[in-house]
């Protein structure tokens, strides 16, 4: 196909390619999207399994993150709020206990909101981290290091590297200080508003609720099963060609594929050493999500283990026809596999006893060929090494996606805030020259 086709390629129908591909569109580009999975969405994926609609990556949302609070407006999309927990387990340490919700955030509230204390020094403008000099300093800093620091005692680290951990969905061995404190600060310094947007507030009808919304709200053009392979860019445009030979050209390209997978991506010419290293480096979010059903309709409950075992958290969801659904979570998707009942029924037992799993179900993101990550998560130095580079216009190519989120990365909202910072640029990119020619008539 010639450049004539299209004004810009989107290559990913996530939540950012989508939200971009919409914004050119409207502004009367010619759009194409191409996706190498079957399906849009990226790592949001809502399925049936076990009997019921779930979603197998990214899930909730909340009015602190003003991009897709926006989105959820624009199309008249409300919430779905997961249970309130009436019961608590943790591992304090060296052993369970039993308690009320509000006991565990009790407990949680001290060592979190000394790690909060600096939040809003360090992030003054959290959707704008790369101004603060601040965060520059201390973006060498290891989340692991700055506990070393706090006043803590065993159980308040052990509950805190843990509620750590699952934040990070990865091991803390090189998480970033300013990454928690990104999180912290864009919830105003409150760690207990940050809790609540992680996991709390769903989508009514699900993640495919709207990215259906925002698909039917565009007139670009969909390629399923393209595998892009390599992106070629000269002061032209560019050159897009899939694994099965098949090749677009346009002047721009936005490229939403995760870190994690950029690999997989030949750039000609080559793109700067910092994206070089960011890519080589990856992220931290290499952990799994599992579904998985246990007898009985239990009370809902949340429970926090220790922060090296293969699930360390588990929040329940639904009660339907004798059982209850339940999510767990763990920091490395290599060392239990979603349909291993025995090992989920096994860790679960040592904080809640006598429960019996009946079916799991899952989706290892890591194992994904196109994603292989998990949520985005900042190794220490990613901020101010590699982040700018990833944001910044590299001829025709712009990279989005919540891997590169000023605001909300790791989250829903980060995607589609990058998705519309891209757009904008290829937009002010496509009228530049118009307003350069006006200004010199």
């Amino acid at each position: 196909m010639s450049t004539s086709e299209y004004d810009v390629i989107v290559v990913g129908s996530g939540f950012a390619g989508l939200t971009a591909a919409r914004e050119l569109a409207h502004s009367g580009r010619r759009v194409v999207v191409l996706e190498a999975r079957d399906r849009i969405g990226g790592r949001t994926w809502l399925d049936q399994r076990m009997g019921l609609p779930l979603e197998l990556g990214g899930t909730w949302v909340h009015w602190v993150q003003p991009h897709v609070w926006s989105e959820l407006r624009r199309y008249g999309i409300g919430l779905s709020p997961s249970p309130a927990p009436e019961n608590a387990y943790w591992w304090d340490g060296e052993r369970a206990a039993v308690g009320t919700p509000s006991a565990l955030l009790e407990l949680l509230d001290r060592p979190n909101e000394l790690l909060a204390a600096r939040s809003r020094n360090v992030f003054p403008h959290p959707f704008a981290p790369l101004d603060s000099e601040m965060a520059r300093s201390v973006d060498e800093v290891s989340l692991l290091d700055h506990l070393d620091r706090l006043p803590l005692s065993a159980t308040e680290r052990a509950l805190l590297e843990s509620f750590w951990t699952l934040n990070f969905n990865g091991r803390l061995d090189d998480a970033a200080y300013t990454q928690a404190l990104r999180w912290i600060a864009l919830a105003n310094g409150d760690w207990k508003v940050m809790f609540e947007a992680c996991a709390t507030y769903k989508i009514a009808g699900g993640t495919a609720a709207l990215l259906e919304a925002i698909r039917r709200d565009t007139a670009a053009e969909f390629v399923f099963g393209a595998d892009i392979r390599s992106v070629s860019a000269s002061p032209e445009g560019a050159s897009v060609e899939t694994s099965d030979g098949r090749s677009w050209d346009a002047p721009d390209v936005i490229v939403t594929v995760p870190l994690h997978a950029l690999h997989r991506v030949s750039f000609t010419p080559a793109l700067p050493p910092a994206v070089a290293d960011a890519t080589a480096a990856g992220q931290l979010g290499l952990g799994t999500k599992i579904w998985f059903t246990i007898a009985g309709e239990q009370r809902p409950f949340v429970a926090l283990g220790a922060a090296d075992w293969p699930l360390n958290f588990f929040q329940s969801e639904y009660a339907k026809d004798g059982t209850t659904f339940v999510i767990g979570f763990g920091r490395d998707a290599s060392v239990i596999a979603p349909d291993d009942r025995s090992a989920i029924q096994e860790i679960l037992r040592r904080l809640v006893p006598d429960v019996e799993v009946l079916d799991s179900a899952g989706h290892d993101w890591v194992a994904d060929d196109f994603a292989q990550e998990t949520w985005p998560m900042h190794r220490r130095g990613f901020l101010s090494r590699s982040l700018p580079a990833l944001r910044a216009g590299h001829g025709a190519v712009r990279f989005a996606g919540s891997d590169v989120a000023e605001g909300w990365g790791g989250f829903i909202d980060g995607a589609i805030e990058s998705g519309l910072t891209a757009a904008r640029d290829v937009l002010s990119r496509i009228d530049a020259p118009r307003e350069a020619l006006a200004a010199t008539t």
